[in-house]
């Protein structure tokens, strides 16, 4: 039996918006009674509709947020979250923002320096490496941010909603990439709307929809159980 890494036991998290002096505030619902356990060597696929609160899973996965009710155990992994919605300051240079980001996921400045070749490699910036950001286009943005994540070695790696980024020869590269990690044995959690990608690549899925687990276990199953709900 591998070893559990995270579970998670009635978890609900509601945000809030609106400023009471002015307006009244609203409240939502992102996730209610959420719960499942991720294990070593597990590949788990999330799948559900835009909105139904997919990536508020994945940020409390990594820590990112709180929930206001119920439980969560990390038991004493550590977690990387790949995501093209993560920032940079636009007035620094790639090469220190990629510092930054690797020290963000809890490597020291050493560490990333050390790294550093690899990931300009990888990326195919070049010399633009050392440009500000604000001067990079959004697929070299995407490119830099992929390449420090998968380049920093983790315990648990949390994909949201991309598996190459780029051009099509780029995409090429680094959807081969993250392939390789998934299909290697490595924990992964990887949120995506590609139901055939879920079914290739991971051996459990959860179906979230308006907050909650709608459906887990087997991918196939899982997805076909979807599929027939969207398509109502």
């Amino acid at each position: 039996m591998s070893k559990p890494v995270i579970t998670l036991e009635n978890i609900a998290v509601t945000y809030k918006s609106g400023i009471p002096l002015f307006k009244q505030t609203s409240v939502h619902t992102a996730l209610k009674e959420i719960s499942f356990e991720l294990h070593e060597g597990d590949s788990l696929g999330i799948i559900g509709r835009n909105g139904v609160g997919k990536s508020t899973l994945l940020n409390l996965l990594n820590g990112i947020i709180k929930p206001d009710k119920g439980r969560i155990v990390n038991h004493g992994y550590r977690t990387a979250l790949l995501s093209l919605s993560v920032g940079y300051d636009n007035n620094v240079s790639g090469y220190n923002n990629a510092i930054m980001s690797g020290m963000l996921l809890g490597r020291s400045k050493k560490e990333m320096i050390a790294l550093m070749p690899e990931i300009i490699e990888f990326s195919e910036l070049g010399d633009f490496i050392y440009q500000p950001v604000k001067n990079y286009s959004t697929g070299m943005k995407q490119r830099l941010g992929f390449s420090v994540a998968t380049q920093i070695e983790t315990d648990v790696l949390l994909i949201d909603e991309i598996l190459g980024v780029g051009d099509a020869r780029f995409k090429k590269k680094s959807t081969e990439v993250m392939k390789k990690k998934i299909l290697s044995g490595d924990t992964v959690v990887l949120v995506s709307h590609n139901a055939g990608t879920i079914k290739e690549l991971c051996n459990k899925a959860v179906w979230i929809e308006k907050g909650v687990v709608k459906a887990s276990g087997e991918p196939g199953k899982v997805v076909s159980e979807y599929e027939k709900y969207i398509t109502k």
